[in-house]
């Protein structure tokens, strides 16, 4: 039942009778992980952080990044890359974030 719903959302989206006044996209900002907040995981010192967004555009999508970053023990220090996406989760009221992923590197 759950994946009914699921392609319905996107059909109403992709055919205009779902409105919302925000574009989805994927962001992945290039940083330092801290002490990351509870339901978090990665090694504290470089990764980059991985992000699906719906915003209103790719400025918006940017700076939520580095807020949400912020808020859970990352924090944005090199490049900051913005990507329009297929979404995986349905729009809502306000932009927001999910599907937040770390992926550690070491630096040479």
């Amino acid at each position: 039942m759950e994946e009914q719903i699921d392609k319905d959302w996107k059909l109403k989206l992709r055919y205009g009778k779902l409105q919302t006044p925000f574009q989805h996209f994927t962001v992945l900002a290039e940083g330092i992980v801290g002490d990351l907040e509870e339901g978090f995981s990665c090694p504290t010192g470089s990764a980059w952080m991985g992000m699906k967004v719906w915003a209103t555009d790719s400025e918006e999508a940017a700076d939520m990044i580095q807020v949400i970053g912020e808020n859970i023990g990352f924090t944005v220090t090199g490049k900051i890359e913005v990507y329009s996406t297929e979404p995986v989760q349905p729009p809502s009221e306000n932009p927001h974030g999910y599907d937040i992923q770390f992926t550690p590197y070491k630096e040479d």
